[in-house]
């Protein structure tokens, strides 16, 4: 079945309905059909209903031929949901294709009119960017035919994936250790890569810091120059000279005071959702989407089920009119009319779709601690975060008095700054996400005389640039113009899920494998695995989508320049054979040698994959405990997923092995053995627990 999801009345719904809504989430079949009442029968296609084929030259699922022609079969599991959505069809006087607001949503109310084989006049297309009654009820005032333009950008970016996928794949699965490769993903990997190089690459220099301590002022100042120079100090001769130089007494040279304005950000795309999850919440991308999507898609309150949020996969700031009116209102109502700002305009970037709005909450009025009581916890902090990031963009800039005084040394120059917030503006609701704070000075006078409490010298080091995390990759790929608001999430999760990178206190570093599969690739490819290549072809599929590009003919350019590339990398790249130890394998006397693997170099069995033999790095062997069912140690391992559980060092012969850690005790209950377990000692065989 296809998961109609029953609201209220929905019996009886079925027999009078004359209209079919389809969506394409079960979440939202309730809440809009209690909208749209008994007239309209609402059910989900739950995503996707049809991809490409494999078949046809390389199993691209493709004419290559033939102007690229998709061949398209239903997704595994979904011929059932097909065929109760074509009966259900032919009962109804009208259909309405209800899914996504973007181009992914267009391609599947695409398939839908195609697979279901609907005619022009028995369908509408609706959209609506966020799922409350106002919203549906008027998505319905405006219908329209599906975007043609829209779909065949959707379907070209399908086809593009698909050959570069299967082809780079391909090939790296038989010239590298690698599993893998994809239009953005290879490029975002490529970033983290040569991120890593300049890490490596970058030479520390010293350098050293002069300050001026005032204790009784709670004050301190820096060195920054010589009458009208300023200073650089990279020896510690220099620095040494100059203290030498300076006494206790400084002049208060100059008082310098600007008033500044400070502006809220814009409301969320899903970037800078995604980054502002990251970097205040602690949020994964995936993990944030997951939440979005719940948010979007219908809380339970009291007496309804409603969407929380507006449509989370955007590139646009925009807001609507109507919630720009209402917001302003409710700024003046609650914190006064001083409180009310303007909607900053601005210059749309290249490369943003602008199909929808911003995320924003579906009402100003629905504020966190009303729908708290409904929320998990990390559904709350997400909802909070978007909701005040969406009201202090309509809110007066906050304003600062900034402060920076000059102290004078026999000449050598010392600095010191200060802020106090003059009018908090937008952060009156936004300052637990910002770090602007009162940093006050002591009141001074020019030309008074002030004596040190001590003149410290520090050596410092530069620092390379940083390691990405999740928060600045998305940053970079965003402004880089690679890939898009749906794809960065994703993205993420495939480099990490193939062994290509891991995660070292929330960075990413790439492993072994990724290193070799981006030198592969940038050895034949490039010129189409770059940043350039990657954002020209975004920039393609926008022109595809506005009706400017013929999406067949963009295809073709490209499959042009790529397959001759792809067929030279086949013949010239040579993949290195595994290096032999000089050790043979004990279970079937073939040579051992080293693999890169996801957690590093680690020696097996040249017979792979009939022989699954992984030698034990004696080096890390950590004896636990004797082994309960043979003459065997049991020591810590690490599986091919890099989790350590502990195991029998007389493995294959003996197969005994745990995930919680041993104790080397025996359970007097059943004779097994006794485990640690969240701070408990138990057995790992039956319900004995050790008091």
């Amino acid at each position: 079945m296809i998961g109609i999801e029953n609201n209220r009345n929905q019996k009886g719904r079925d027999k009078m309905a004359k209209n079919l809504v389809i969506v394409e989430s079960p979440h939202k079949t309730g809440p809009i059909g209690d909208y749209l009442g008994k007239d309209f029968k609402v059910v989900a296609s739950k995503g996707h209903i049809r991809d490409l084929s494999t078949k046809g030259k390389f199993g691209f699922g493709v004419d290559v031929e033939n102007k690229f022609k998709p061949d398209y079969v239903a997704i595994k599991g979904k011929k059932s949901t097909i065929d109760e959505l074509k009966k259900e069809a032919k009962k109804s006087d009208k259909v309405f294709l209800a899914t996504d607001p973007d181009r992914e949503g267009e391609a599947i109310s695409w398939h839908l009119f195609d697979a279901l084989g609907l005619k022009e006049d028995h369908y509408e297309r609706v959209v609506f960017n966020e799922i409350t009654k106002n919203a549906v009820l008027e998505a319905f005032k405006h219908q329209r035919k599906i975007d043609q333009d829209l779909v065949n950008s959707q379907e070209t970016r399908r086809i593009l994936d698909r050959i570069i996928g299967f082809r780079l794949s391909k090939l790296m699965q038989s010239k590298t250790s690698g599993s893998s490769a994809g239009r953005v993903q290879s490029v975002a990997l490529k970033l983290i890569v040569d991120r890593e190089r300049e890490i490596k690459d970058f030479k520390v220099e010293e350098y050293f810091t002069i300050t001026s301590l005032f204790d009784e002022l709670q004050l301190k100042a820096d060195l920054y120059g010589y009458k009208n120079e300023n200073i650089d100090l990279k020896t510690e001769k220099k620095a040494d000279e100059i203290l030498q130089k300076l006494g206790k007494k400084f002049t208060v040279e100059s008082i310098q005071k600007k008033n500044k304005n400070k502006a809220a950000k814009s409301p969320f795309i899903t970037s800078t959702m995604q980054q502002e999850a990251s970097n205040k919440l602690g949020f994964t991308s995936k993990k944030t989407m997951s939440i979005a999507q719940k948010l979007y898609e219908g809380i339970k309150l009291d007496t309804e089920t409603v969407g929380l949020i507006s449509y989370m996969r955007t590139d646009s700031v925009r807001l609507s009119d109507e919630f720009i009116k209402d917001t302003y209102r409710y700024i003046e109502t609650k914190y006064g009319k001083e409180y009310v700002g303007t909607m900053k305009v601005k210059k749309k970037k290249e490369n943003v779709q602008d199909a929808h709005e911003a995320i924003r909450p579906t009402s100003i009025y629905r504020d966190p601690l009303s729908v708290k009581a409904f929320l998990t916890p990390d559904e709350f902090k997400l909802y909070r975060l978007i909701y005040y990031r969406a009201l202090a963009s309509l809110m007066k800039d906050a304003k600062t008095e900034n402060t920076t005084i000059v102290l004078d040394n026999l000449d050598y120059k010392f600095k010191t700054t200060g802020q106090m917030i003059t009018f908090d503006g937008y952060l009156k609701v936004y300052a637990d996400y910002e770090d602007v704070k009162d940093s006050l000075l002591p009141s001074l006078q020019e030309n008074e005389i002030l004596i040190s409490t001590d003149i410290i010298k520090e050596q410092h080091f530069t620092k390379p640039p940083a390691r990405y995390s999740e928060a600045t990759l998305i940053k970079e790929m965003e402004k880089l113009g690679i890939g898009r608001p749906s794809t960065y999430s994703p993205t993420i999760s495939n480099i990490k899920m193939r062994g290509y990178v891991n995660v070292e206190d929330k960075k990413f570093v790439p492993t072994d494998i990724g290193v070799e599969v981006t030198d592969k690739l940038q050895q034949c490819f490039s010129h189409i695995i770059n940043v350039d290549y990657t954002a020209g072809m975004e920039t393609d599929l926008d022109k595809i989508a506005d009706g400017k590009e013929v999406w067949h003919e963009v295809l073709d350019h490209f499959y042009k320049d790529f397959e001759p590339a792809v067929e030279e990398a086949f013949q010239n790249i040579e993949k290195e054979p595994p290096k032999e130890t000089g050790e043979s394998c004990p279970e079937c006397n073939h040579p051992l040698v080293i693999r890169k693997g996801r957690y590093g170099e680690f020696v097996a069995c040249s017979n792979f994959p009939e022989c699954k033999y992984i030698k034990q790095d004696e080096k890390e062997e950590l004896i636990i405990c004797d082994c309960p069912n043979c003459d065997g140690k049991i020591i810590e391992k690490r599986s091919r997923r890099g989790k350590i559980f502990y195991g029998c060092n007389a493995y294959p012969k003996c197969k005994t092995a745990y995930w919680d850690k041993p104790t080397g005790e025996i359970c007097p209950s059943c004779k097994g053995m006794l485990i640690e377990k969240k701070d408990k000692i138990k057995c790992s065989a039956c319900d004995y627990e050790k008091e």
